[in-house]
C-alpha cells in the first residue's frame, strides 16, 4: 500500500516524520533509483526499493517507547554539535533509532519520551493535540496570587499569547525566599514555563517536568529510564484522542 514517503521513513526508524521530510527535501531519498525531493510523493514499502544515501531502509521497526528522567545539562536531541551531552547517551542500551518527543531545554530536568515512532511523535507533540503536561518550578520571591491567576488567563509572549493554565503553589520558603509552583500547560513553546514566569515578573531558578498525561517518575531516578508499558502508551494516546481540540473537531465532524 502506497504511503507519504516521510511517513514510510519514519515507520523504518530513520527519524522523527519531521526529520525524514527535512532528509527528503535535502536530495537523500531515492526511490527506484530516482532522487525524490517532493514531500508528497508516495511510495510502497512492499514494492518498491526505497533508499537513504544510497543504503536501503529496513522494514518497519518494532516500535519502542522508552521514559527517561532527563537530568539538566543534556541536549534533547540525538545530534549537536554545540552540545556537550545529548540525552542519547543515557538510552544507549536500547537498541532502536530513538528521537525524542518534543523538547526539554538543556537547563531543564524531568520526564522525557523517546520513541522511534513517528506517528505517536506527532500525537504527542502537535498543538492540536494539547495534551497536558506538568512542571514545577522554583522561582525567586515570594509568589503573588494575583501573579498566579494572570499565568492561569494566558499572558501575552513574543510568539503570541499562552492558552490558559493551571497552577498551583506547593511551597514558600522563607529562609531561601523562593517560591515552588507546579504549572500544568497543554502547548510546548520553547522555554515557554521560564518565559511565562519572566513575563509576570519572577525569575526561574530551577524547572523540571513532572508528568506527560497521567504519566510520571515514579521509581525513576536521574538519568534512568525504562520502557513504557502498552497500558501506559495506550492511556497517552487515549488522551490526545479526548483532548479539547480533538472533541471540539469530532462533534463538528459527527
Amino acid at each position: 500500500m502506497e504511503e507519504r514517503l516521510q511517513k514510510v521513513l519514519a515507520g523504518a526508524g530513520v527519524g522523527s516524520r519531521r526529520r525524514c521530510e527535512d532528509i527528503i527535501a535535502a536530495g537523500r531519498v531515492a526511490v527506484n533509483g530516482q532522487i525524490i525531493t517532493e514531500l508528497g510523493t508516495k511510495a510502497d514499502p512492499q514494492r518498491d526499493a526505497i533508499t537513504v544515501d544510497g543504503k536501503p531502509i529496513g522494514p518497519p521497526a518494532d516500535k519502542v517507547y522508552v521514559l527517561l528522567n532527563k537530568p539538566r545539562g543534556y541536549t534533547s536531541t540525538r545530534s549537536d554539535p554545540h552540545a556537550e551531552k545529548t540525552v542519547m547517551e543515557l538510552v544507549k542500551s536500547i537498541d532502536a533509532f530513538l528521537y525524542p518527543v518534543g523538547r526539554l531545554d538543556v537547563d531543564t530536568a524531568g520526564l522525557l519520551i523517546l520513541t522511534n515512532d513517528g506517528e505517536f511523535t506527532k500525537l504527542m507533540s502537535h498543538p492540536s493535540h494539547r495534551v497536558e503536561k506538568t512542571y514545577v518550578a522554583v522561582v525567586r520571591g515570594r509568589i503573588k496570587s494575583a501573579d498566579m491567576h494572570v499565568l492561569e488567563d494566558g499572558v501575552e509572549l513574543e510568539d503570541g499569547i499562552t492558552a490558559p493554565a493551571r497552577t498551583r503553589l506547593l511551597a514558600y520558603s522563607a529562609k531561601d525566599n523562593t517560591s515552588t509552583v507546579e504549572v500544568v500547560i497543554r502547548e510546548g513553546r520553547k522555554r515557554q514555563v521560564r518565559r511565562m514566569f519572566s513575563t509576570v515578573g519572577y525569575h526561574v531558578l530551577s524547572l523540571m517536568r513532572t508528568k506527560i498525561g497521567k504519566l510520571d517518575l515514579t521509581n525513576l531516578r536521574e538519568g534512568d529510564s525504562r520502557l513504557l508499558t502498552k497500558r501506559e502508551v495506550s492511556d497517552l494516546r487515549k488522551t490526545a484522542d479526548r483532548s479539547p481540540a480533538n472533541s471540539a473537531i469530532s462533534r463538528r465532524n459527527g
